[in-house]
């Protein structure tokens, strides 16, 4: 019986082909996107699961006042946390210190990072050889990963071998003592050398140091303890420990947070941390959690788009199949016999999209993470929990596309259907709902799409303040002496016409080629209450060089000594922070130890950070003791590629040893809204995905309801009906149903990407005009699909629609 009812399926399918090739298309695209989706999804989702600890691992921050969030924690710290509080079991503090390694005069670029022993305990990376217990008891002891230990030794067994780390531009001996397993691409925590948290340069000199925060703290609860508890106990630790830092804060006016302290330390959970935007990610770039939830809801709504053509198509295709029905019931078939057949037909159809989709996002994945920058793999695909969930997945569209129509055609009534006085009666009340839910979501799509392009399109031709359409940023790296660097850089260009001006800086601007990004703070005290600014070391013409205009007094000089130890220029917000009517001349007791620096200069305000945060308070400074991690190059915008390869040229002969990664700063600027563009990117995407889908369904709905409406077109027309208000006629209910989804749309999606536009500091105001594009594009798109069908039908010959009557 089952291979006669497989017989009749595929027969049917092939005697209706445009039925079954509009299901096909639109069913194969949809898992195809969806799968691309769920897999990127996926991957966001389970960051960090394979940690067995997880659920009682936290990251420690410190909150001052209502928002002030901070991961940089002093290194004392630590130690206090495992003598005041027994529900810690394990702690670990992580460093990352320089990526130069050499083994037998042959340097390695390596993420070297410094931690604790807790560590292994702590973190699911297995110890392949060695012993985790002991690995580093030792301060010139390291571990190394897999992967390292392949580039360095290759099959030699690595235990007992020296190598040395580049610290401070001093190579150190340190001896592998073990080899761990490389981390997983999903992990907020990546590493190729280990090396114990004592033997990290800044050490010594911070070690009893509270106010100096550089590194970040991980611990271990006891799972016997609460959260809450140990939330409780963390009051009395802060009022301990940071008594001082609590007197400023109540000296200056500080803000209390929601539980009434001006400053305390908190627990990050870390199965959030791949989501915190404000001090989590790890070693990774966070995102925030409505993205992949976002990803799925997409997915969704491109699956349900197709769901729905597939039961118009099939609730509508059931009306040419009623007399066979009708038959089948005479002869004696049961209703689940009929609802077997005709949801084994919507099987096979479903199952043969699943597999061309499945080719089909094969062959798609490289340009789909190239478009959305993801990492997406089919290898997860037959991991038990994401096979299962498709699985499911696949199950219930198959129950959703295919139930309802056989449910709906073995409900038919016998002696109706042979009288041939059947109708849809409310199945078109539920065609018309599926269509409103289509569309409702193609124009909710197409707002989203339009907003974030907008935010995107504004975020990168905001004035930052300076130069960044002629300025390069090269990272020096690690290889070479920075200021170095800079000083035979600059020597090297001096007679280069196209060379306007060179200098450097210890930050970048955005995120340049080498991945870093990061910012300091410095807070000191200034007239009886503390002042907290960026700290930006950098170099003669910096404010030549980025065109950063000076507001009042001079910019850095080489005729003024005092110049590379006393002085600094302020921006604006740093003057008003300092309260000073003339800032100009102002001394600022930074470090007790040493004499007072005096602001020289004050600039306009530019915007050294994300526009997602307003401008901040920012220092800039000459000092020798701040390395130069970035030379800047402001050059003519004539002949730009000749100019890129003298630089290229110069810096391989200063830095024969380091790869050239000069960008421009309108480059690296862009780089900080990666997200914002993949998020637009991906509306497009599943806007026009959703807008085909829809229109694919509405052309087939339009096709077969025109058919039902052949003999009515017929006598309008030898009654003197025009063919335009015939086409209206016919177009009118589909533009209703358009217009109704429409008004269901625009306030979703005003209100979705009002609540995505809260994030910025910065950002556009929403218009209705955008709406209204959307609603008319909808409408536009919706009128050109019915519209030639309904021309079609107004244009046949009225004799031969009635013949065929």
């Amino acid at each position: 019986m089952l291979l006669n009812y497989l017989k009749i399926a595929l027969r049917n399918l092939w005697k209706h082909k445009t039925f079954a090739l509009v299901n096909v298309i639109g069913m194969s695209v949809a898992f195809a996107s969806c799968l691309l989706l769920f897999l990127t999804a996926w991957n966001q989702l389970s960051f960090d699961d394979f940690q067995v600890n997880r659920d009682q691992l936290y990251m420690v921050y410190e909150q001052s006042g209502p928002t002030n969030k901070s991961g940089a924690m002093p290194a004392p710290l630590t130690p206090a946390l495992r003598k005041e509080l027994p529900e810690i079991k394990h702690a670990t503090r992580i460093v990352s210190g320089g990526r130069l390694v050499q083994y037998r005069n042959q340097e390695f670029d390596k993420n070297i990072q410094y931690v604790d022993p807790d560590f292994f305990a702590m973190f699911s990376f297995p110890i392949r050889k060695g012993n985790p217990a002991t690995a580093l008891n030792s301060l010139s002891n390291v571990v190394i990963s897999e992967k390292t230990a392949e580039a360095l030794f290759g099959k030699t067994d690595p235990i007992g071998k020296t190598l040395l780390l580049r610290q401070e531009e001093v190579w150190k001996p340190f001896v592998v003592s073990g080899v761990i397993a490389d981390a997983p691409e999903n992990s907020s925590i990546r590493f190729d050398i280990l090396a114990r948290f004592e033997a990290y340069p800044e050490y010594q000199p911070n070690k009893d140091q509270w106010d100096n925060q550089f590194h970040t703290v991980y611990v271990q609860v006891d799972p016997k303890a609460t959260e809450a508890a140990l939330k409780q106990r963390l009051r009395p630790f802060v009022a301990k420990y940071y008594a001082n830092s609590i007197l400023n804060l109540k000296r200056d006016g500080g803000q209390p947070d929601e539980n009434g302290d001006l400053t305390s330390l908190r627990l990050l959970p870390f199965r959030d941390l791949h989501f915190d935007t404000e001090i989590g990610g790890g070693n990774n770039s966070p995102i925030k959690r409505s993205y992949p939830i976002l990803l799925l809801v997409v997915a969704g709504f491109i699956v349900l788009i197709a769901c729905i053509n597939f039961i118009n198509l099939s609730t509508a295709r059931s009306m040419t199949r009623s007399r066979e029905v009708g038959m089948r019931k005479v002869l004696g078939a049961l209703k689940q016999q009929l609802v077997l057949q005709f949801w084994g037909e919507a099987f096979i159809l479903c199952l043969i999209a699943l597999v061309l989709g499945g080719l089909l996002a094969v062959s798609l994945l490289s340009q789909f993470n190239a478009i959305f920058r993801s990492q997406t793999s089919f290898d997860d695909v037959f991991t038990p929990g994401l096979l299962l969930s498709m699985t499911a997945v696949f199950v219930f569209i198959t129950f959703v596309a295919g139930g309802y129509p056989a449910l709906f055609v073995s409900r038919l009534n016998t002696t109706q259907i042979l009288k041939g006085k059947v109708s849809l009666g409310k199945t078109g009340a539920v065609r018309n709902t599926l269509l409103i839910v289509q569309f409702a979501i193609a124009t909710f799509l197409i707002g989203c799409t339009m907003i974030a392009w907008q935010q995107v399109t504004f975020l990168r031709n905001m004035p930052l303040g300076y130069n960044e359409s002629q300025v390069v940023s090269i990272p020096v790296g690690d290889r070479i002496n920075g200021r170095q660097a800079l000083n035979l850089f600059r020597d090297k260009l001096v007679q280069q016409s196209n060379v306007l001006s060179v200098t450097g800086a210890y930050k970048n601007f955005g995120r340049g080629l080498d991945g870093s990004t990061f910012i300091s703070i410095v807070g000191f005290d200034h007239k009886n209450r503390t002042v907290r600014s960026h700290w930006q070391p950098v170099d003669y013409d910096y404010l030549k060089t980025l065109d950063i205009k000076l507001l009042a007094g001079r910019d850095f000089s080489r005729q003024y000594a005092t110049d590379t130890t006393t002085s600094v220029i302020i921006n604006e917000t740093m003057a008003k922070q300092l309260g000073e009517k003339n800032p100009v001349g102002t001394l600022l007791n930074v470090d007790e130890n040493a004499p007072p620096m005096q602001v020289i200069g004050v600039v306009k305000d530019y915007h050294h950070e994300s526009l997602k945060k307003t401008i901040q308070p920012n220092t800039l400074l000459i000092s020798h003791d701040w390395p130069i991690a970035y030379i800047l190059v402001k050059i003519a915008p004539n002949n730009v590629p000749a100019t890129m390869a003298t630089l290229k040229k110069a810096w391989e002969e200063v830095a024969p040893t380091s790869e050239f990664q000069g960008s421009f700063l309108d480059e690296n600027t862009n780089r900080q809204y990666q997200s914002e563009e993949r998020m637009s990117k991906m509306f497009i995407s599943a806007a026009v995905i959703a807008i085909l889908l829809s229109c694919m369904g509405l052309f087939a709905i339009a096709v077969m309801m025109m058919a039902q409406r052949t003999k009515e077109i017929g006598v309008r027309k030898v009654l003197g009906a025009s063919v335009g208000s015939i086409v209206a006629l016919l177009s009118k209910d589909f533009l209703k149903l358009v217009l109704v989804a429409i008004v269901i749309a625009t306030p979703v999606a005003w209100w979705m990407m009002a609540q995505w536009l809260e994030e910025y500091a910065f950002k556009i105001t929403i218009e209705w005009w955008v709406f209204a594009l959307a609603g008319l594009l909808a409408i536009l798109i919706a009128l050109a699909t019915v519209s030639f069908q309904s021309i079609k039908a107004a244009l046949t010959n009225p004799v031969t629609s009635l013949r065929s009557e």
